[in-house]
């Protein structure tokens, strides 16, 4: 999972450009870029860290230009170095390119490359799409002015080419204009929406970096649409490839800023409803379980407890303090760093806890070490019951779409259904009601809880009507991925984390 900005129109755009990249800092951690055009020459600078500690005055100063792309970046496929930060530019055409999301065919379309005696100097999986794609767009057409109909050609052979979820931003030149475009995926699974000012446009992954630059929020990418932008022009749209509309449920639970607008919808809004929906999930299926007060596990569930509060009538208490310098645990690239970081992430408040029977709400649980070390530290401070309410259901299945749990082994409640004899078929795996119960009963167990209960993938349906990519919770992949495509992924983050 990553974060895309693309903004043309305005004057030393690539400034703009770092301010939006920090709105979204909470999608990529690891390296952050940035790409400018400036008459025919293109610049860019990209580095291992933060985009505030990358970016000074110095280095915005050359990315000239009144049109720019950047990129924060949290790695599902290749590694953490500078090397496979993006953008990434091709000399032939001119493109700069940047994107969200993963290319499930990686090591397919590497091959296809070095067929052709193209090779890569990255790990990264845009740098293989931007070489096919410019191939494409100059193939049987090798002339210094490319027009938009020959740009949709190149994406659509492309997009036959290339398999996954991604959105992607780009800058070229296109019938002689700097030219910014933006496409989607066939079923939009990554989320891409764009905003205009004046004469200027922006595209981005969430629209809190349209609010931070006063730009008004106009929509989103369509699934397997591209849209050409230039200064001054109205936007300029083509359909590429569409196969139906799976945007990633996990955007809304867990990723997504609580203030953006994605696909449309509100992320705070949608958690304020996950929040009702898990508290008729309790009602439903935990009578006889009390509890005096709600506990969000900071930040992302605070919506949900407020509502799953109202709805239960128990009062809402800060039980945690939350160091604000702690990064996301969960987009850290090792166990061990996600352990330390826990430590210093999250404080509970003695007061609130001591002796009190506290229910706690949470987005998820993966790999089970925060739940591990909250148990520990709320039975430390004296807390008489420890529930814990989850409003998403277990994540059993692999993501190969961009987040990063693309191996069974890591997931603890795929684990313990293991340890409990369950008989997988296949890759997929779903849960009905009294699976679901038994696996809720090991879990608390496991982790020290008087109870655990998950949202069911029943009730998750209900928030966006079935119109959503779930595959993590119910199995159910929207784009294949073939045996060898998935060894090569889980190959990958398993040699990346070593």
């Amino acid at each position: 999972m990553c974060g895309i900005v693309g903004i043309i129109g305005v004057k030393d755009a690539s400034n703009k450009v770092a301010m939006a990249l920090q709105a979204i800092q909470h999608r990529g951690q690891d390296s952050a870029g940035i790409g400018a055009k400036k008459g025919n020459h293109f610049r860019y600078y990209k580095d291992i860290g933060l985009v505030h500690n990358i970016f000074n005055e110095k280095e915005l100063k050359r990315l000239e230009g009144r049109c720019a792309i950047g990129h924060v970046r949290y790695p599902t496929i290749g590694g953490n170095s500078k090397e496979d930060a993006q953008p990434f530019y091709s000399r032939w055409p001119g493109i700069i390119m940047a994107h969200n999301g993963n290319i499930t065919n990686f090591e397919e379309i590497k091959e296809h490359l070095l067929s052709q005696s193209i090779f890569l100097s990255s790990k990264c999986d845009i740098e293989p799409v931007l070489y096919i794609l410019s191939n494409e767009i100059i193939r049987d057409n090798i002339k210094r002015v490319y027009s938009f109909k020959d740009v949709v050609k190149g994406l659509k052979e492309t997009y036959k080419i290339v398999k996954g979820a991604y959105s992607l931003v780009g800058i070229m030149s296109i019938d002689g204009k700097d030219t910014m475009f933006a496409a989607r995926d066939p079923y939009g699974i990554r989320p891409a929406v764009w905003g205009k000012k004046g004469d200027s446009y922006i595209v981005c992954s969430e629209s809190v970096c349209l609010d931070v630059l006063d730009f008004d929020y106009m929509g989103s990418i369509k699934p397997g649409h591209v849209v050409f932008f230039r200064e001054g022009e109205d936007p300029v749209e083509f359909e590429i490839e569409k196969k139906g509309f799976a945007p990633c449920i996990f955007e809304y639970i867990y990723f997504a800023r609580p203030d953006s607008k994605i696909n449309d919808h509100c992320v705070y809004e949608k958690r304020m409803e996950l929040g009702r929906l898990l508290a008729d999930e309790f009602k439903e299926r935990k009578r006889g379980i009390d509890f005096d007060i709600v506990v969000p596990i900071p930040d992302t569930s605070r919506p949900s407890a407020i509502t799953f509060s109202e709805e239960t009538g128990k009062p809402i208490r800060e039980g945690f303090i939350k160091n604000r310098y702690s990064g996301r645990t969960f987009i850290m690239p090792t166990q061990g760093d996600r352990a330390s970081a826990l430590r210093l992430k999250l404080n509970p408040i003695k007061a609130e806890i001591k002796d009190k029977s506290v229910m706690l709400i949470d987005d998820s649980i993966v790999r089970g070490n925060t739940v591990k070390r909250i148990v520990e530290v709320l039975k430390g401070k004296g807390a008489r019951e420890i529930h814990l309410a989850i409003y998403s259901p277990p994540v059993i299945n692999p993501c190969y779409y961009g987040i990063d749990m693309s191996t069974h082994e890591e997931l603890i409640a795929y684990k313990v259904l293991k340890e409990m004899g369950y008989k997988f078929n296949g890759d997929s795996i779903r849960l009905d009601k009294k699976l679901l119960t038994k696996l809720e009963e090991k879990l608390a167990e496991k982790f020290g809880l008087n109870s655990l209960t998950y949202l069911s993938t029943e009730r998750l349906n209900l928030l966006l009507e079935n119109n959503r990519c779930a595959a993590c919770f119910d199995g159910d992949y929207p784009v294949n991925v073939d045996e060898k495509s998935r060894r090569c992924i889980v190959f990958d983050r398993l040699s990346s984390r070593d």
